[in-house]
């Protein structure tokens, strides 16, 4: 598993980064505070605090490369 932290600032950006996380066949959580939801829901997303970092939680063994370069434009350091 690898964490990163992203920000998802716009409604546009959460559209275009359920869209990304969908074309893994991967599990994504995130962790805002005590909850931790699917990132590949939309709903789940909006239920969170946006407006600041959020953990994205990647449950992935291989491809990982693959799947940061796809996640690059949301990363936060």
């Amino acid at each position: 598993m690898k964490t990163v932290r992203i920000s998802l600032n716009s409604i546009d950006k959460v559209k275009s980064f359920v869209n990304d996380l969908t074309k893994f066949d991967v599990d994504f959580d995130l962790v805002s505070g005590r909850y931790v939801i699917d990132a590949k829901s939309i709903m789940g997303i909006f239920s969170l605090d946006l407006s600041k970092p959020i953990d994205l939680n990647i449950h992935a063994e291989s491809g990982l490369d693959n799947i940061l370069t796809v996640l690059a434009p949301y990363i936060v350091e």
